[in-house]
């Protein structure tokens, strides 16, 4: 039987436990959701490319959540809101060229604790 490897990351175990304690407190399902993408072994995490975001992202108004990491491939002219675990510095710098923000998942947990308006990705 394999060995079990814990999440030693102690970052990433904070985030775990303010999703999970959100989720409860506001009601909002979409940060357990990312919570438990967030707790699965990284090799099952997304790695979402900017390509992905401009195809799947409806709205301007809308922000996606990223439980993984953020790459840099493809061109993305929306003014989107991306929050991820992780980012590439080639995908924060194309976000900022078509006028959109690249945050981290605490601040968007933050500045949305309802979760309103939010797709996830990956």
């Amino acid at each position: 039987m394999g060995k079990r490897v814990l999440k030693t990351n102690p970052n990433l175990l904070n985030l775990i436990v303010r999703l999970k304690k959100e989720a409860y407190i506001s009601e909002a399902p979409v940060w357990r959701d990312v919570a438990d993408r967030l707790m699965k072994p990284r090799q099952y995490w997304a790695e979402v490319n900017l390509s992905r975001i401009e195809r799947f992202a409806s709205s301007e108004k809308e922000t996606i959540i990223v439980p993984g990491k953020l790459l840099g491939a493809g061109v993305i002219s929306k003014k989107v809101t991306v929050a991820a675990f992780k980012s590439s510095e080639a995908a924060r710098e194309k976000i900022a060229k078509a006028g959109g923000k690249s945050i981290s998942i605490e601040e968007l947990l933050m500045d949305n604790p309802k979760g309103s308006n939010v797709r996830i990705l990956g």
